[in-house]
């Protein structure tokens, strides 16, 4: 059966191979601290990733391409086509967009000193899908990611652009259960907060992983949390508007907090207790179970206005 006309795919498909990026500069050059920062907040302690021999994480790659708050300057970084291939879809009522999943593929490894430059090209539009979300089209750019002239990797990244479906009520978001993380669930169903231990060298590890990041081990076994942590940093969502994540069915705000455990892993998860403007780094903050609905329960982490 023939696809039924659609002249807006038609229009849509002419922006493939135009860029959606040029003359891409990173900010700053690959530097220690930010290798640094990122190891810190991922709980990498590879020793690849220090001393004066380091080299950045691959998974970094993206991370020196990005303009900040300030973007890239004018004439670099997002492309004109870019910005009207996306006008055209906001035009006809697909005004909301999720992205939905990344490849990376790394071609050498990125050090302290390099210079970034990136160009990045439309490469596919689909047909119009029908999703959970709604109706739409997915959009894949390919970013070739250079250092000094060298080429070090390559970002292709897909969005959905789409009209968002007429639905019941929202729910939470449904946490995503693999071969990896099974057991960690396993252990919210019975309100414990299971955190895995290496039984090479003790070391803790949150989120669930299949090896150590310490000494690469791939036996482990679990501590249960105390339950007790602290604020270590948050945000406060104020958009989009999300009525699942507020009692209220209002939608927010809502702070999320990334909290460490006493035994001094970190778990990013939402505070209640107390107003969202209230929420501080150095918060103490106590394990609860609250179920979301008939069939979610999360852990969430509460803290008194006293704390």
């Amino acid at each position: 059966m023939a696809d039924a006309p659609d002249p807006l795919y038609d229009r849509l498909t002419s922006y493939t191979g135009r860029p959606a990026a040029t003359a891409g500069t990173g900010k700053d050059p690959v530097n220690a601290p930010m290798i640094r920062h990122w190891c810190e907040a991922m709980g990498d302690t590879s020793p690849a990733y220090q001393g004066p021999d380091a080299v950045a994480p691959p998974t970094m790659l993206q991370a020196w391409t990005m303009g900040g708050l300030t973007g890239h300057p004018h004439g670099t970084g997002r492309s004109a086509a870019y910005d009207e291939l996306l006008g055209l879809l906001d035009g006809a009522g697909y005004t909301s967009v999720v992205a939905t999943d990344c490849e990376q593929e790394y071609l050498r490894p990125l050090r302290p000193g390099d210079l970034i430059t990136f160009d990045a090209v439309i490469e596919s539009v689909s047909r119009r899908k029908t999703t959970k979300l709604g109706t739409g089209y997915f959009v894949t750019t390919r970013m070739d990611v250079r250092a000094d002239g060298e080429p070090a990797g390559t970002h292709r990244f897909r969005i959905l652009k789409y009209r968002p479906a007429k639905r019941k009520p929202p729910l939470r978001p449904r946490p995503v259960i693999n071969r990896d993380n099974a057991g960690f669930w396993a252990g919210v169903a019975e309100h414990r907060l299971l955190i895995q231990r290496c039984t090479d060298c003790a070391t803790l590890r949150f989120p669930w992983l299949p090896g150590c990041n310490a000494c690469a081990g791939q036996e482990w076994d679990t501590v249960e949390a105390s339950g007790e942590g602290t604020v270590f940093s948050h945000v406060v969502m104020h958009h989009p508007s999300f009525p699942a994540f507020d009692p209220s069915g209002e939608g927010g705000p809502y702070a999320v907090a990334l909290v460490e455990l006493a035994e001094g892993v970190r778990i990013v998860g939402n505070v209640v207790g107390v107003p969202y403007d209230k929420v501080r780094v150095g918060l103490p903050v106590r394990l609860e179970f609250h179920r979301m609905d008939p069939d979610l329960e999360l852990p969430v982490f509460r803290a008194s206005e006293g704390g």
